[in-house]
């Protein structure tokens, strides 16, 4: 037991670890990272070191745009309560419309959606009134409140911007409101126009839910399975959101959606 305790001490693999852990510390303090990061890089060494290398220091060291998503979403899991968190103080200290909409994005992400539609509604005043991105922001928090026809009255608003009011994120709203109202045959038009232009998997899962409210199960298996070959050729890290959307699909179709 002694020899093998020597032994471990000796490891140039806990000399390794000791050392990265370390260094990923120095970074936590330097860089006025959460302080949570130092007890899950000193106590799940090395995977510790490893999420947080993850989530903090690649994306900031490379730059790129699979790395700033993979080190959100990896942030996002083990906090994520801390984008409402931080646009909360940053609204606080700089009232300012862009502070405003990123707490109201940040609680739509946590589904508070009462406050986002608020939020979205406070801001667009003034010469924000037509803002694009408020007006859409607030139609959507409006149609997760079950109040699709006063979404409607903004989306037509938006509407009247032929640029911004034809994104598929827009028509996407429009879909949804639509089949809020029960006028489905306008939910099927904006729905399928959908689905030929938005990236990723969020139009098809929302198409296959909609098939499934509707009766037409048979196409909304067509539709899950074409997800799933969608999810077999994705990349790892877009595997995850991908499968929220597939999930919406099938809940949709158990009768749970």
């Amino acid at each position: 037991m002694l020899g093998y305790l020597i032994a471990l001490l000796f490891s140039p693999a806990l000399w390794l670890s000791l050392v990265f852990s370390i260094a990923l510390c120095v970074h936590v303090v330097r860089t006025n990272q959460a302080m949570w990061w130092l007890m899950i890089i000193l106590m799940l060494q090395p995977l510790g070191g490893l999420v947080y290398l993850i989530a903090i220091v690649l994306p900031g060291v490379t730059g790129s745009v699979g790395a700033r998503r993979m080190g959100q979403a990896a942030r996002e899991r083990l906090d994520p309560g801390r984008e409402y968190r931080d646009a909360a103080r940053q609204l606080a200290d700089t009232p300012t419309v862009h502070n405003q909409m990123r707490l109201a994005k940040a609680a739509a992400g946590l589904g508070r959606h009462e406050e986002a539609e608020w939020l979205y509604g406070e801001a667009a005043r003034g010469i924000h009134a037509d803002d694009p991105v408020l007006l859409l922001g607030r139609a959507q928090a409006l149609i997760e409140l079950n109040r699709p026809a006063e979404a409607l009255t903004i989306l037509a608003r938006l509407d009247q911007n032929a640029e911004e009011g034809r994104t598929p994120q827009a028509v996407l709203a429009l879909a949804r409101a639509y089949e809020g109202l029960g006028r489905n045959a306008e939910a099927e038009t904006a729905y399928r126009w959908v689905i030929e232009r938005l990236p990723g998997l969020e139009g098809l899962g929302r198409w296959a839910a909609f098939l499934a409210r509707t009766g037409r199960t048979a196409e909304a298996r067509e539709t899950l399975a074409e997800m799933d070959r969608h999810l077999d050729r994705a990349a790892p890290q877009f595997r995850r959101e991908g499968r929220i959307w597939r999930d919406l699909g099938a809940r949709a179709l158990s009768g749970r959606g």
